[in-house]
């Protein structure tokens, strides 16, 4: 059994053990849940601890610090920017939800204070990036929408409530973008992007038919309307505090309270992320025509094979949440990949094949699971070397890719697919003994046993 100290803590831990830690002045400081030494050091701990609310230059030195923390270079999805060039990648983010989401279009809107360094004339919300293509320059054409616009889009933002219309021909207030080819569009979902104290723009999803989005789907497409909200609000707030920082004149308390906002900004980041993981191994298991929740069933026993095998606490998340996210790059893959119960053709079989490495993609954009995307890049590797993605060996590969490849392959066995029945749990285990020091680590599928005794 391995100290404390030796463990590490979990990057969104519920049960660390506070007393005498000089990390549970941070909980005061409305941190909350959100403890991480990935997030908060020592030193800035330390110097919280010591009494130092009245020390302006103190307050100054902890906000630098988590400033630091989610500047543009390290954060998930801080997308605060400040010239057209920047703005390429909502074009980006709009073509990949249309495949997250398996629908026509996507069309990002933010407001004139979130859309700096553009101009959208008298127009209150204007469109940043879209997956249709507009025939020319997007930002010329000031598309979007003004305050007392009727439209649907506007009343969404306007009553910060997520709208779904099947038929568009059932209300009145739908008024087509035509640079947007919206009048080919049948249904429509609109989604405030907004947190508690800020409402930053609008994600439209349309269809060409009447469609109505899955509830997995729709559930993924809230989390990341609140992780976009929430993390321009968060760049907001350290614009502010970097003028504070710069303030001679500024007053301890005005510091306090920027410091109290921005950690409490960083808890509810950190549980959105959290939500954002979930919910995508949700959407990649509806897409995978899983008749159970595959992903987080793989998930959860990678983590009692960690337990079984004595991992700490770290290693244990970072295992779960590969586990969660394992297959990934299916989220970007049609849907009639997956109910085809006939033989592939070539190309599809190839996509399949090489799904893990279009997730490797799409996971190097989220820094905060950074740590993850070696076990789910190699999870197709085998004990034997004769594996994907580059043939690694035995202990070469990664222990945490060796925990899913196991977790994930008893747990596909083990559960109805849309082309065969689930093996009984002793068929299963059979198989993977058999199989074990050739395509598994011995010592992984012996902890297998274990955890499912």
């Amino acid at each position: 059994m391995t100290n404390k100290d030796e463990q590490g803590a979990s990057l969104f831990s519920k049960t660390l053990d506070m007393e005498n830690d000089p990390l549970e002045e941070i909980f005061a400081l409305n941190l909350g849940d959100f403890v991480s030494e990935y997030l908060i050091s020592e030193e800035l701990a330390q110097k919280i601890s010591k009494n130092s609310k009245g020390k302006t230059e103190s307050l100054k030195s902890q906000l630098k610090e988590l400033i630091s923390i989610y500047s543009l270079d390290n954060t998930l999805c801080v997308l605060g920017f400040d010239s057209e060039g920047e703005y390429v990648v909502y074009n980006a983010i709009a073509k990949t939800l249309t495949q997250i989401l398996d629908v026509d279009a996507c069309h990002i809107y933010l407001t004139k204070e979130f859309a700096k360094g553009l101009h959208f004339g008298h127009k209150h919300l204007g469109l940043v990036g879209t997956s249709v293509d507009v025939g020319g320059e997007l930002y010329s054409k000031h598309i979007g929408y003004k305050k007392n616009d009727e439209s649907i889009v506007m009343q969404a933002f306007t009553n910060l409530q997520k709208v779904q219309i099947i038929d568009i021909n059932t209300i009145d207030n739908f008024v087509p973008q035509t640079e947007l080819k919206e009048e080919k569009v049948k249904s429509i979902a609109v989604v405030p992007m907004h947190n508690n104290a800020y409402i930053v723009g609008v994600i439209v999803i349309e269809n060409y038919k009447e469609k109505m989005i899955k509830r997995a789907y729709m559930n993924l497409l809230e989390t990341i309307a609140r992780l976009f909200g929430t993390s321009m609000h968060l760049q907001k707030s350290i614009e502010l505090a970097e003028e504070l920082i710069n303030d001679n004149a500024v007053a301890s308390e005005e510091l306090q309270q920027m410091r109290a906002e921005l950690t409490s900004l960083i808890g509810d980041l950190g549980s959105h992320q959290q939500t954002f993981v979930e919910r995508l191994a949700k959407a990649v298991d509806e897409k995978g025509q899983y008749k159970v929740s595959h992903s987080q069933n793989t998930a959860d026993l990678s983590k009692q094979i960690c337990k079984v095998i004595g991992l700490n606490e770290k290693t244990t998340d970072l295992v779960y949440y590969a586990g969660l996210l394992q297959n990934i790059g299916k989220i970007t893959l049609p849907e009639s990949l997956f109910t085809n119960k006939g033989k592939l053709s070539k190309d599809e079989w190839e996509k399949l094949q090489n799904h893990p490495n279009v997730g490797v993609n799409l996971l190097m954009n989220i820094n905060f699971l950074s740590e993850v995307i070696p076990y789910i890049h190699y999870h197709k590797e085998r004990w034997d070397g004769n594996g994907e993605p580059i043939g690694l060996k035995g202990n070469s590969i990664p222990f945490g890719s060796r925990i899913i490849a196991v977790a994930d392959a008893y747990t596909a066995m083990t559960s109805d697919r849309a082309y065969r029945n689930a093996m009984s749990k002793a068929e299963a285990l059979r198989i993977m003994k058999e199989e074990s020091g050739i395509k598994w680590d011995p010592d992984v599928v012996n902890a297998l046993f274990e955890a499912v005794k």
